[in-house]
């Protein structure tokens, strides 16, 4: 906007000095005559100037307003934010129908038949920022300058691309504002499409002098090289940015802007129209951008130039933003492409043409969006579409939808989900983004599903589940909730939280405490209540709830409960019964001590009478008496071994019986129960062999108990065996365990007997008790050892007794 500036200041220069020439000559003429032939000289070569400055005026890109002084202006409503009020007054306007056309979309916020009124009532509404970087409005700045004469210069931008540049200045009484719109490029374009403006040069005629002090004083450079690059006037813009003293010093010293302004002049001489260049020049010590225009004039080059470097600097940090958008978009994922507002690709990154599988020789072409998707139903990479024309069309419309673009899913032949965006690209045209989201619907999907399982799951399950989230609300709840503390699903609708469910139980579960612990549980955060919680509740019905809340990983909390009325009642009674077992057991024990005790004196009594009977008789016995007196012993030994047995039994199921613990050998261990058990082998006329591994050393244990166990275990042998059989007891020492073993030949046990074998009471041949095994298999537990039996009936039998040994008692 500096160019309009000189335009103004060198056209007026040029009108007063032809003024100034006239006044001159009438003074000094001798004659009429001589008077008026001067005068026409000088009138003749003021019109060359006024037309040249014409020319320059009709070439500047803006509008000038100009306001004369008038103590009865017309003051206008404020429009401005903070203005009290507005000097608009009734400037006149100059410029180019073009400038003005240009800066007339400001003029409907105003109001007035005055064009330039309305342009500047239309920028008051903005704000703008001074030559100092501060926020600024044009009203203030315009009173300032009416009445006290202070400059200014505003800068007016938006991001949708307004850049408007107003420069106020005196010029002697008068107060002149250029105005320069570069957003619309109304600067030199309405000048060169215009040419010369009628309406400037009626206006120049009318007042030269004042336009040419506002062309001297215009804020941007201005200057007449001749024909042959020799610098002829300048303005105070040029001389100040050339760093002269006058205008005389820069002509005299043909001071040029640069090295490149004699060409430039010489091409627009030749070309007989305007050259524009956009060029970096060095004023005052600041490289500064300048866009320069030259145009020749009436034998001669006229020239301004327009400080531009905060657009060009603009211009480059949007074309720098634009790269590293462009950048970004193509680092991305998605498919980006980008439609110009001719609807051609203007941009796409690489994922776009991946995805589509897109020849980069159709994307160099830059197809326009009909094209590109023609192009896709032929390959079957569109949706499927019963009339393609219409779809293609309701595509095509977004480029005129003003509303927001909604999103769509694409769901291609080949089963890909596309999602797809449609947003306005800020330079025109239409940004298209595509997403894959093919997993992500798949895993929604099974997601769905899942949770439709796992919801019909938790509606199976007799336990009553409710889900809290940390804020205390409730996210999930099954049937089984809602039956155990009798709600209705009603009362359950819209949002409940833990406070409206207390309320909801209460009627059946009071305890005030426990509900506050429950509430701790799930809505405290911290790790000490992120705990498990266990409980029962008995409740008002006489019905038992057990709970239990556990703490899930997203913050959320489960709480379980169970009606375990019936449960409870099954446990008193089992429970009952146990006591009574108890008490019968103990009964038991106490009788069978009793009845042993009292049995034992009579037997001891019998036995020694017999002995002494059979001493007191005289002579010899015969067969019968002897007979008699041995069964009478006999009978009485077995009685009172019988007793022994259950003694034994009962002081082991009653956890009485101790092991005296020593080193037992064990091949004596087996020696003598064999020898024990010889006798009435010889009687049966059955061998018994002992088979007692080498090394087999020593072990821990009760030896009377191990021995008496032996012992029972070859009684046992004996009377399942008959003439010529034969019975093993023997002993091994593998894997630290010692095995005491009875093996027969006899005629074995039955399978359906094998398994009781051992319980108490229980006589295969009915000539015992039945307590022979069970009292080994209850003494080789009491050392912490088991054992096992395998017999095939008319094969015999075995017994192994299995006695922890460790090693270290193993002897040499």
């Amino acid at each position: 906007m500096d160019l309009g500036a000189t335009y103004l200041l060198v056209a007026g220069g040029a009108a007063a000095t032809a003024v100034a020439a006239v006044l001159w000559a009438l003074r000094v003429s001798d004659g009429a005559r001589g008077a008026e032939g001067r005068w026409r000289s000088k009138a003749n070569a003021a019109e060359d100037k006024l037309q040249r400055w014409d020319s320059l005026m009709g070439a500047f890109p803006g509008v000038a307003l100009v306001w004369e002084p008038d103590p009865a202006a017309v003051l206008v409503p404020p429009a401005a934010p903070g203005a009290t009020e507005q000097p608009w007054g009734e400037p006149k306007i100059y410029g180019s129908p073009f400038a003005l056309a240009s800066l007339l979309r400001f003029a409907d916020a105003g109001v007035g038949d005055n064009p330039a009124v309305r342009i500047l009532q239309g920028l008051a509404g903005f704000k703008g920022r001074d030559s100092a970087g501060a926020d600024a409005y044009i009203a203030p700045a315009l009173t300032r300058l009416r009445r006290e004469g202070e400059p200014f210069s505003l800068t007016f931008s938006s991001s949708s691309g307004m850049f408007v540049e107003v420069d106020g200045r005196t010029a002697g009484p008068r107060a002149v504002v250029w105005i320069l719109d570069s957003s619309a490029k109304g600067a030199a374009d309405g000048a060169a499409q215009l040419g010369r403006s009628e309406d400037v040069r009626r206006a120049i005629a009318r007042d030269p002098a004042a336009f040419l002090e506002m062309l001297t004083r215009a804020p941007f450079l201005a200057w007449r090289v001749s024909a042959q690059g020799r610098l002829e006037w300048a303005n105070d813009a040029y001389i100040t940015a050339l760093d002269a003293k006058s205008l005389e010093q820069a002509v005299s010293r043909n001071l040029l802007i640069d090295s490149r302004t004699a060409d430039q002049a010489r091409r627009a001489i030749e070309s007989g129209g305007e050259t524009e260049e956009i060029r970096h020049i060095v004023v005052q010590g600041d490289r500064r951008a300048f866009r320069v225009l030259m145009f020749p004039v009436a034998g001669a080059v006229g020239a301004m130039a327009f400080d531009v470097t905060d657009v060009e600097t603009a211009r480059d940090e949007r074309d720098r933003i634009v790269q590293a958008h462009d950048a970004t978009l193509d680092a991305l994922t998605e498919a980006v492409v980008v439609f110009g507002p001719d609807r051609r690709v203007m941009f796409h990154n690489r994922a776009f043409s991946s995805l589509f599988n897109l020849d980069p020789a159709f994307l160099a072409e830059k197809p326009t969006h009909a094209a590109w998707l023609d192009l896709l139903k032929e390959r079957r990479r569109l949706p499927a579409h019963a009339n393609y024309p219409e779809w293609r069309a309701n595509e095509l419309l977004a480029y005129q939808e003003m509303a927001d673009l909604p999103e769509t899913l694409w769901q291609l032949p080949e089963g890909k989900t596309l999602r797809v965006a449609r947003r306005r690209h800020p330079l025109g045209g239409l940004l298209l983004i595509f997403s894959d989201i093919t997993t992500e619907t798949v895993l929604k999907s099974r997601y769905a599903s899942l949770h439709q399982v796992q919801r019909a799951a938790l509606d199976k399950l007799h336990e009553g589940v409710v889900v809290f989230g940390l804020d205390g609300r409730m996210q999930l709840r099954n049937a089984a909730f809602d039956a155990i503390w009798r709600i209705d699903p009603l009362d359950m609708e819209g949002e409940v939280d833990i406070e409206r469910l207390i309320d909801l139980c209460t009627p059946l579960f009071h305890e005030t405490e426990t509900w506050a612990r429950l509430k701790g549980r799930i809505t405290d955060p911290s790790p000490d209540a992120r705990q498990e919680d266990r409980g029962e509740m008995r409740r008002s019905d006489g019905s038992i709830v057990s709970f239990i809340s556990r703490p899930l990983p997203d913050g959320a909390t489960l709480v379980a409960f169970l009606d375990v009325t019936a449960t409870r009642r099954v446990e008193e009674a089992l429970r009952d019964r146990a006591e009574a077992f108890e008490a019968a057991d103990r009964l038991k024990t106490e009788f069978v001590e009793n009845v042993s005790y009292h049995l034992r004196t009579p037997l001891q009594t019998i036995q020694g009478y017999a002995e002494v009977l059979a001493k007191l008789m005289a002579g010899p016995l015969n067969d019968r008496q002897r007979d008699v007196i041995q069964m009478v012993l006999a009978g009485a030994d077995n009685l009172s071994h019988l007793v022994d047995s259950v003694l034994e039994v009962a002081m082991i199921e009653a956890g009485r019986l101790e092991l005296d613990l020593t080193d037992v050998p064990v091949q004596d261990l087996v020696t003598e129960a064999a020898t024990l058990a010889a006798p009435k082998a010889r009687e049966q006329d059955v061998r018994v062999d002992i088979a007692v591994a080498p090394g087999v050393g020593r072990i821990k244990a009760d030896g009377a108990r191990l021995r008496q166990a032996l012992a029972n275990l070859l009684s046992n042998a004996l009377r399942f065996t008959e003439k010529g059989d034969v019975v093993t007891i023997g002993a091994e020492r593998r894997d630290g365990m010692v095995r005491l073993f009875v093996a027969d030949t006899g005629r074995g046990i039955p399978y359906e007997d094998q398994a009781g074998a051992f319980d108490h009471f229980v006589s295969h041949d009915r000539r015992g008790a039945g307590l022979g095994l069970a009292l080994v298999r209850s003494f080789v537990e009491l050392h912490d050892g088991w054992v096992s039996l395998e017999s095939e009936p008319g094969r015999g039998t075995t017994v192994n007794c299995y006695i922890p040994a460790p090693d270290l008692q193993k002897a040499a």
